[in-house]
C-alpha cells in the first residue's frame, strides 16, 4: 500500500488504532531480561535532536509516539498514545485523540498539551536548540490542544507525507513542563512513558531499562528489562552473540559474522534479512575549494565503480545496491538506465575514470590533490565503505587520509559545524518516504551536510510535498534527483542491506527495513533466562 493511497483511505473517516499488536503463536512469558549489542553510544538522549541508531535503540523502550510504524505490517501506520483520528475532506485539518490513562514514568498524566508541546518544540524549535527534521513539517501551520485528550495539527497546504512523518520513531512524547523549563532538558536526561523505564547509563559502556509497571498497554511489557552493550567494534559484537552475553544485534552484522555464529550456535539462532531504507554516501563541503567546483565534485563521483564496490562489500558491510537517493526497486526510485547517464553511475569504469582525470586536471589539479576524509568510528559499514572510496580516488591521483571520529565528534563536524572536507554520510528513514529522504539536498537543511544550495531543487522538493497525485509526485521526485546528480553536490554511495542474527529465545520481534522501527520492545518475550 502507497502512503498516498494511505492518507487517501484516511481522509473523511475514523480511524482506531488497536492498543494490542499480534501476538506468535506460543503463550508470552513474563519476565528475564533482554541483552543486545550496540554499535555505538548515543551523541545525546533527545531523539528530536538526533537522527542515529545509536540513540533511539536504548531510548525507544521509554518514551510513547502519536502514531507509529506497526512492527508487524510494515509500512502500515498505527496508533500509540493516539486513539483514533480523522482527516477532514480537504485534507488540511488531522485531528488526534489521546488514548486516556496514559502517565509519564513521574506519575504525571500525559496530555494533548505534552503533544503540542513535543511537537512545537519540533516545528517552531526555539533558539540553541538543533531539530532534525523539522523540515518535513512544512506544511503544518499550528498545532492544537483545545482540550486534554484532543490535538489538531492544521495545515497550509495538503501533505502526501505528513501521516507517515507523525509516525516517525524519534517523535517521542515530552512532558511539557520540562520542556518550558529547559527545551534541551532531554539531551541528558529521560522522562518517559514507554514501556520501560531508564535504570541505569554508564556512557560508552552499557544502557539499562526496567519495566514500567504502569504502563497504558494492559499486560506489557513482558520483560522485566533489557540491557545493552556498547561496542563499536563489529567483533566485539558478534562475539557477545556467539557467547550469549548479548541476545541480539538490532542493526546488522556482516555476512561473514552472521554464518560463523550460526555454524556455532545452530539452531539455537535465527537471522532475519530485510533491504535497508539507507545508504552510505560521502558529503562534500560545497563550500570550502575545491569542493566549490563541479569538476571536481564530477570527478570524485566519477571515480568511485559503484557495481564492484557492492560485489565487493556485500559480504563484508550489507552495502550491495546501486542507486540514486530513493531505494531501487521503489515506485520512487529513479530506473537503472537514467541513472546510468550521471557520473560515477556508468559502467565501464575505465572510461569514467579518465574522464575523472581529465575533469581534475582542467580544473588545475593535474597531479590530484589531498584530502581529509573524516568517518564515524564505527566499522560497520562506515569505515569499510570509506577504505573503498579511498582505494577508488588513489586510480585518479586523489589521496585522502582516512580520520575516524567517536560519534559525538563525527556529528559535531559534519552535520553541526562544516568542519570538513569530505565525510562519509548515512541517508536514512523509518520508511521509503520521499519527503524524508529528500530533505538532506534542501536550502538550510540541519540533514544537508555538504551545505549546498539549489533554488531548483528547493522548488521540487516543495512541490513533491504537497503533490498527492503518485503518478505526478514520481515525476517530480526524480527530477530532483537528477538536479542533484548532474551538479555532483554529493557522492551517492551504495543501498545497504540488513542480517540481523538473535537467539531464537527471543520471541515476537519481527526485523522491519530500518533499525529506527521496531524498538519499544513491549511485545517481545524471552522462552528462557
Amino acid at each position: 500500500m502507497t502512503l498516498v493511497t494511505l492518507l487517501a483511505l484516511a481522509i473523511g473517516s475514523l480511524l482506531v488504532a488497536p492498543s494490542v499488536r499480534a501476538q506468535s503463536p506460543e503463550t508470552p512469558r513474563r519476565g528475564g531480561i533482554l541483552l543486545a549489542a550496540i554499535g555505538a553510544d548515543a551523541p545525546s538522549l533527545d531523539p528530536h535532536q538526533e537522527q542515529t541508531f545509536a540513540t533511539i535503540q536504548p531510548v525507544a523502550p521509554l518514551y510513547s509516539t502519536l502514531l507509529q510504524i506497526d512492527p508487524y505490517s510494515y509500512p502500515n501506520i498505527v496508533g500509540d498514545v493516539a486513539s483514533e483520528w480523522k482527516i477532514s475532506p480537504d485534507a488540511l485539518t488531522y485531528t488526534f485523540k489521546i488514548r486516556p490513562g496514559i502517565r509519564f514514568h513521574d506519575g504525571s498524566p500525559l496530555t494533548a498539551a505534552d503533544v503540542k508541546a513535543s511537537y512545537d518544540k519540533i516545528i517552531l524549535p526555539p533558539e540553541g536548540v538543533r531539530s532534525i527534521r523539522q523540515a518535513n513539517y512544512s506544511a503544518v501551520a499550528s498545532v492544537e490542544a483545545p482540550d486534554p485528550s484532543t490535538v489538531v495539527f492544521k495545515l497550509k497546504f495538503p501533505s502526501a507525507s505528513l501521516f507517515v512523518n507523525l509516525a516517525h520513531p524519534m517523535n517521542v512524547i515530552f512532558p511539557k513542563k520540562h520542556l518550558d523549563k529547559d527545551p534541551n532538558y532531554f539531551k541528558n536526561n529521560v522522562m518517559g512513558s514507554g514501556p520501560f523505564k531508564l535504570k541505569n547509563y554508564t556512557r560508552g559502556s552499557t544502557f539499562e531499562g526496567e519495566r514500567n509497571p504502569d504502563y497504558f498497554v494492559k499486560d506489557r511489557p513482558y520483560l522485566n528489562g533489557y540491557k545493552f552493550f556498547i561496542s563499536t567494534e563489529t567483533s566485539v559484537r558478534a562475539a557477545a552473540i556467539r557467547s550469549g552475553r548479548a541476545y541480539i544485534e538490532f542493526r546488522d552484522l556482516p555476512m561473514a559474522e552472521v554464518d560463523s555464529i550460526r555454524k556455532h550456535l545452530g539452531d539455537k539462532v535465527a537471522v532475519q534479512q530485510t533491504p535497508f531504507v539507507i545508504h552510505f554516501d560521502v558529503s562534500m563541503n560545497n563550500t570550502v575549494k575545491p569542493f566549490t567546483d563541479i569538476r571536481v565534485r564530477r570527478a570524485l563521483n566519477l571515480a568511485i565503480d559503484r557495481y564492484t564496490a557492492g560485489k565487493v562489500l556485500y559480504g563484508l558491510t550489507g552495502l550491495r545496491d546501486v542507486g540514486a537517493f530513493t531505494r531501487p526497486g521503489t515506485e520512487w526510485a529513479m530506473a537503472p538506465a537514467e541513472l546510468e547517464k550521471f557520473a560515477g553511475f556508468g559502467r565501464d569504469a575505465e572510461k569514467n575514470r579518465a574522464e575523472a582525470k581529465r575533469l581534475l586536471a582542467e580544473a588545475g589539479y593535474p597531479n590530484g590533490f589531498k584530502l581529509v576524509l573524516k568517518n564515524r568510528n564505527v566499522k560497520l559499514p562506515y569505515q569499510d565503505w570509506a577504505v573503498y572510496v579511498i582505494q577508488e580516488w588513489r586510480k585518479i591521483g586523489v589521496e585522502a587520509e582516512h580520520r575516524p571520529l567517536e560519534t559525538a565528534a563525527w556529528y559535531a563536524d559534519g552535520r553541526d559545524q562544516g568542519n570538513f572536507e569530505a565525510i562519509v554520510t548515512p541517508i536514512g528513514y523509518p520508511v521509503d518516504d520521499p519527503d524524508a529522504l529528500l530533505t538532506p539536498f534542501i536550502t538550510g537543511s540541519s540533514q544537508n551536510w555538504g551545505r549546498f544550495s539549489n533554488p531548483a531543487i528547493d522548488d521540487l522538493f516543495a512541490r513533491q510535498a504537497r503533490t498527492l497525485d503518485p503518478i505526478e509526485r514520481r515525476k517530480l521526485v526524480v527530477e530532483l534527483q537528477k538536479v542533484v546528480l548532474e551538479n555532483a553536490y554529493h557522492i551517492p554511495g551504495l543501498w545497504w542491506s540488513r542480517n540481523v542474527v538473535h537467539w531464537t529465545k527471543v520471541k515476537n520481534w519481527i526485523a522491519p527495513p530500518s533499525h529506527f522501527t521496531n524498538q519499544k520492545l513491549q511485545d517481545v518475550w524471552l522462552s528462557e533466562d
